[in-house]
C-alpha cells in the first residue's frame, strides 16, 4: 500500500529523485503528511535534517522507509530563512527528536512543540549554527593553515604572492 497510496493521495507533489520518491508539502502539512506516510505503511523512520538554500530558505527533509515493501520516501518542505520554525514530529515518530535537536543547533531550524529542544552536540555558550552557508570558519582566521597551499605560501623563505583570506572571513579578521 505504501508509495501508492502517498501517490494516490498527494498526486502530483510526489517526484522522482534518482530513483527515490520525494513528495513535497507545505510547512502546515508537515506532520500531517509523516503522519499519513507512517499510516501507509512507512513505520521506520530513519534521519531528518536541513539543507541550507540561501538567501531565501532551507529546506527540511526527512527519511522514511516501508519494511514491507522496502521502500523508501522523502518528506521534504521549506522554511523562510528570516523565521525558520516548522511543528515537530516528536508525536508522530519518536526517532525524530534527537534529529530535531541537531538540526535546531546546527541550522537554527525551530520545531515548536518539541520536549526538549536544546543543545545536543557543541560546547555550552556556543553561538551561531555552523552548517549555515553564512557562518564563518573562525578556525581559519585564528590559526593559520597548516601547510603550502601553493607555490612559494610557505615560510622557508621563498617569495610568497598576497596571502588571502578563506572564503566568507570578514577583511577586519585578518592578522597582519
Amino acid at each position: 500500500m505504501s508509495a501508492e497510496a502517498v501517490r494516490e493521495r498527494y498526486g502530483s507533489r510526489v517526484t522522482d529523485s534518482f530513483g527515490q520518491d520525494v513528495l513535497d508539502v507545505d510547512p502546515g502539512e508537515w506532520t500531517d503528511a509523516l503522519a499519513f506516510a507512517r499510516s501507509a505503511g512507512f513505520e521506520f523512520f530513519d534521519w531528518l535534517t536541513a539543507v541550507d538554500e540561501p538567501p531565501e530558505a532551507f529546506s527540511v527533509v526527512a527519511h522514511v522507509f516501508d519494511p514491507v515493501a522496502f521502500a523508501h520516501l522523502l518528506v521534504r518542505t521549506r522554511v523562510p530563512r528570516a523565521d525558520p520554525r516548522l511543528p515537530t514530529a516528536t508525536g508522530v515518530f519518536r526517532g525524530a527528536n534527537w534529529h530535531e535537536r541537531e538540526t535546531y543547533e546546527m541550522f537554527g531550524v525551530v520545531f515548536d512543540g518539541h520536549p526538549d529542544l536544546r543543545p545536543l552536540l557543541l560546547p555550552d555558550g556556543f553561538e551561531g549554527h555552523p552548517l549555515r552557508k553564512d557562518f564563518v570558519l573562525a578556525a581559519r582566521v585564528a590559526k593559520a593553515w597548516p601547510g603550502a597551499k601553493e607555490p612559494g605560501e610557505s615560510d622557508h623563505g621563498s617569495p610568497s604572492r598576497r596571502r588571502m583570506l578563506p572564503p566568507g572571513v570578514p577583511p577586519d579578521w585578518a592578522s597582519g
